[in-house]
């Protein structure tokens, strides 16, 4: 069993880009379904509610970083509230594809999930799609270090948000995923992130396995964290002559109970895992990639 486990997700979003409008808030004073509608009264509920995070940021440090990257393109439709419109600088962000509109902040929570915290700015446009393979390996190539992080059936929006977090903390060259097997780059997952999920280029592949033989045939040397691992991470990285011989490393992280599968830990060149002294033997997924990226990058 692995060492590294993520959050239950038992929602998995949609990936699905498709058009959404939005919803007409009701206007103050507008009659309201009596006792004898019962039925259009609870309709209308419903309605108010289903709502999903299909294309929709929402915070300020997330709202912000997306205006900000030009890899996110719209069109793109900016709620803010009142309080918020007042220092919203439209000219900061240098795009001509934004359109602003304005509403009670406790209205623009109705085209979010129940319980979003917005803190007074939303934004709607279409799902980032990622980069390619070769487009992460050619940014590598600049880098003293080259660090990819790639997720293994990592599902969980919060953890892969805070993964995202930690790989720009500590200057990731890129995330990799398996493209059925990870949410959207929107939503909770971006909220979590606070930004980073706009400041990390990230890819999606089909197969993980022939990812790794790509990046292999690149230069880069693949270690897989597993708690079945002869070594620690600390001294594989030491004895690969990391820093020196060695400056392209993919670090290979998997998901809650089976951990990293099979044919992807075959395609690794080594596994290695993290010492718990403490003897609880058992790491979320968000905290081993922090770990193993201050062992790689942090030192």
């Amino acid at each position: 069993m692995s060492s590294f486990h993520e959050r239950n997700d038992p929602k998995r979003q949609k990936s699905k880009n498709r058009a959404q409008n939005f919803a007409k808030p009701q206007k103050p004073g507008a009659p309201q379904a009596r006792g004898g509608d019962e039925g259009a009264r609870k309709n209308q509920l419903v309605q108010r509610h289903k709502v999903n995070d299909d294309g929709w940021l929402w915070g300020v440090h997330a709202v912000g970083a997306a205006l900000k990257n030009p890899r996110r393109h719209g069109p793109l439709k900016l709620i803010l509230s009142d309080d918020r419109a007042k220092s919203f600088n439209p000219g900061a962000y240098r795009r001509s594809d934004i359109r602003v509109t304005v509403q009670p902040a406790a209205e623009i929570g109705r085209f979010l999930p129940q319980g979003a915290v917005h803190q007074g700015m939303a934004l709607h446009g279409p799902v980032m799609e990622g980069e390619s393979l070769d487009d992460l390996m050619e940014a590598g190539t600049v880098r003293e270090r080259d660090v990819i992080l790639m997720l293994d059936q990592v599902t969980d929006p919060q953890n892969i948000g805070a993964i995202f977090r930690s790989a720009a903390a500590f200057g990731v060259t890129g995330l990799v995923m398996q493209d059925r097997h990870s949410p959207p780059i929107q939503g909770v997952l971006a909220k979590t992130a606070v930004g980073a999920a706009d400041i990390v280029p990230f890819a999606k592949v089909t197969n993980l396995s022939r990812a790794l033989e790509t990046l292999a045939e690149n230069g880069y040397v693949s270690v897989g964290l597993a708690g079945e691992g002869e070594s620690n991470l600390h001294e594989l990285l030491g004895a690969q002559g990391w820093g020196d011989s060695l400056r392209k490393l993919v670090l290979v992280l998997g998901a809650e109970g089976e951990g990293i599968r099979r044919l992807v830990a075959e395609h690794c060149d080594h596994l290695a895992r993290i010492p718990m002294p403490g003897g609880f033997e058992s790491l979320n997924v968000s905290h081993a990639a922090s770990i193993s990226l201050y062992e790689a990058l942090g030192r």
